[in-house]
């Protein structure tokens, strides 16, 4: 097997056993960049000078002793919405496309001082805004498993470049299942950490109350060993939480015994894909085989999750990207009358379609007589299906479903269709809305021998029983070990 495609814990051991020095290790991902980039266009910058550089002072720190971490030496690349001092952060849009950013964000800076290799930034929605990485200003990010389908979004990059093995691991940002999709699309695990578990600091903001930071890996193994250095309090994040986070490797147990699973009802009826709803019960089988509890649950505000998620994730859209006003940095229209013209021009020729779609959403949803009837609506039922997700981890201790209805569809197949895409993140959204965390596993393929992902979705801070539970099933099936042919 080549070196590229070795899980991040396989790299590890390689590192510190001396069989492969960081440099080698990072020359053989950029050559495969080199090799397949082309075909897959899951970057928008490729530091490759830079982390032959970086990789050359880790492996001198390491042969001196000084490096412990289990990422040292590790490839590894961003979604170019986390910023990074002096490298430019796009966020994938024209508005951004020549900013650099004079600080990392909390997630770069831990990365950092666990002696990781930054490869470069990857492709997504413009502004994290879509599910098919098709509205990115610069490219579109290709599936591995079939360069004529969607990798997903918005994190489409982050999911493609870990499947083809263009990255050891890669981070994404999960507003409303843009970490979860694009890898359930791709065939890899991706985490949605709980709200607050991850700092934001340096997350360039879409829906600030849903946006997270969580990784995407090869497997459950790496996932564990990823979010135990991008976790923990920040007081540079308001929102951050001050809990005590675990070692989450130690929750790699292959034992699922005693475990309450609950199937929501709604995640397995007629809106989702008979292919995908055979592999995820099968997955459920196998851990009710290896000692796990099923029951069915009934999540009844499913349906009203993706209204809520639209009006509110583009309320706060509405606000955020108010800042782009072609004054303090990003892009500025050339020719103007006066400054309400700078405004509109620049914030026209500067945000993409989908962009400009969600603000007006959103800023009628905020406006004067619309509130009421909109957003405050919007943020009560937001509480009821926080409340139903309460009622039901009374009995369970997670739950378990598809991560989405259906598997990677053609490039083009949705672009006019903006409600049919967003009705694609039924069972994700709802994550989001309530702050909880979820995992994504590979559980199976379609006819056209494309990825299927499972969901798993877990208490607050409870991403240890997430971990246990995709270790276990990872640990009595083959699923994780295919890779991408391309």
């Amino acid at each position: 097997m080549e070196l590229y495609q070795l899980t991040v814990h396989e790299m590890s051991d390689l590192i510190r056993s001396k069989k492969v020095s960081a440099v080698e290790l990072t020359q053989s991902v950029l050559d495969r960049i080199n090799a397949v980039e082309t075909k897959v266009q899951s970057y928008i910058t490729v530091l490759g000078d830079e982390a032959l550089k970086r990789a050359k002072e880790v492996q001198e720190r390491i042969d001196k002793g000084e490096v412990k971490s289990l990422l040292a030496g590790i490839p590894m690349a961003l979604k170019d919405n986390i910023c990074t001092e002096n490298v430019k952060t796009t966020c994938a849009s024209k508005m951004l496309d020549n900013f650099i950013p004079p600080y990392d964000a909390t997630v770069s800076k831990k990365l950092y001082n666990e002696d990781t290799v930054l490869l470069g930034k990857l492709n997504m929605d413009e502004f994290a805004m879509g599910a098919s990485t098709e509205n990115s200003y610069f490219k579109i990010t290709r599936n591995p498993w079939d360069v004529e389908r969607v990798a997903g979004g918005s994190s489409g990059g982050s999911a493609a470049a870990v499947a083809a093995g263009m990255a050891g691991f890669a981070l994404g940002s999960d507003t409303g299942g843009s970490i979860r999709q694009p890898a359930s699309f791709c065939g890899i695990v991706g985490m949605k950490p709980t709200y607050g578990a991850v700092s934001r600091f340096g997350l360039v903001a879409f829906a600030s109350s849903m946006d997270q930071i969580g990784p995407l890996t090869k497997d459950v193994t790496d996932c564990a060993i990823v979010l135990n250095a991008i976790t923990g309090h920040d007081p540079m994040d308001s929102t951050s939480a001050n809990v005590k986070y675990p070692d989450y490797s130690k929750a790699l147990i292959n034992d699922v015994k005693g475990i309450r699973i609950g199937i929501p009802k709604e995640y397995i009826g007629d809106r989702t894909n008979p292919e995908v709803k055979k592999a995820v019960l099968d997955a459920a089988e196998t851990l009710k085989e290896l000692g796990a509890l099923l029951e069915e649950v009934s999540l009844p505000l499913t349906w009203y999750a993706v209204p809520v998620y639209c009006i509110i994730s583009s309320a706060e859209a509405s606000s955020n990207l108010a800042r782009y006003d072609g004054i303090k940095y990003g892009y500025r229209a050339e020719k103007y009358t006066d400054l309400l013209d700078l405004y509109i021009k620049s914030r026209s020729e500067g945000f993409g379609v989908e962009v400009k779609r969600r603000i007006l959403l959103g800023t009628y949803a905020l406006s004067s007589g619309y509130y009421d009837e909109y957003y405050k609506k919007a943020l009560q039922v937001r509480t009821l299906i926080k409340n139903s997700f309460d009622e039901v981890f009374k009995k369970c201790d997670v739950l378990l479903g598809p991560t989405v209805p259906a598997t990677a569809y053609k490039i083009g197949e949705k672009k006019e269709k903006p409600l049919e895409m967003y009705l694609g993140d039924i069972y994700t959204v709802s994550v989001n809305i309530a702050g909880l965390p979820a995992l994504t596993v590979p559980c199976g393929f379609d006819a056209n021998h494309l990825p299927i992902g499972m969901q798993l979705i877990g208490k607050p801070f409870d991403e240890s029983t997430l971990l246990r539970v995709g270790y276990t099933f990872e640990q009595n099936t083959e699923f994780h070990k295919n890779r991408a042919r391309i």
